[in-house]
């Protein structure tokens, strides 16, 4: 269990814990230099990062057929934290109105269940490969193998289907964010 800490879950957290401390502090900076009016802006370009990311998902979909899946998927992630702390800082500590913290919240738990879910996912991966090793190490047939692996391999088939669960959210979260926007623009002082 300690090796699965340290090597799994702490980085994962500090990813999670990394992203709010670096908007606080983000913030922080810009409020001490005067500069409080970039995080307006930095909702913009962290919204355009997070739409960029879904390439990855439009590229699993088969929408478009360019680009390696291993290396969109690690664009998404990158560009989505980055993202999000982008969004996280222009957020701030103000609280103004209830729709923008309710797409703030949705979209921490979009990240939070994007970390979730990559690492369960390789863990249960990892788990299978390694028993599926030693089993056939000991000179079982790969029927045997399969056989004795059944409910490893029907849990690593369910976690492959966490994204059931990450999808919906990622809809709340848009929706939300879609809101907020138009509510900006609704509300904007058109001079």
């Amino acid at each position: 269990m300690n090796s699965l800490l340290v090597k799994k879950i702490l980085p994962i957290s500090f990813s999670y814990l990394l992203l709010i401390a670096g908007a606080i502090l983000a913030d922080y900076l810009l409020h001490r230099a005067g500069f409080a009016w970039i995080g307006r802006y930095l909702g913009i370009v962290g919204a355009a990062l997070i739409m960029l990311s879904f390439i990855y998902s439009l590229r699993k979909r088969k929408i478009i057929q360019t680009g390696s899946p291993k290396f969109l998927l690690g664009l998404h992630e990158k560009l989505t934290w980055s993202g999000a702390m982008m969004v996280l800082v222009h957020s701030g500590i103000h609280f103004n109105a209830v729709l923008p913290w309710l797409a703030a919240a949705a979209m921490m738990l979009v990240v939070a269940s994007g970390h979730v879910g990559k690492f369960l996912l390789k863990a249960a991966r990892e788990d299978l490969r390694r028993k599926t090793e030693t089993l056939a190490g000991e000179g079982l047939s790969s029927a045997e193998v399969e056989k004795q692996l059944f409910w490893d391999s029907l849990t690593v088939r369910l976690m492959n289907q966490w994204r059931m669960v990450h999808v919906p959210m990622v809809m709340v979260f848009v929706t939300l964010a879609i809101l907020h926007i138009l509510s900006i623009l609704f509300f904007w002082a058109w001079k």
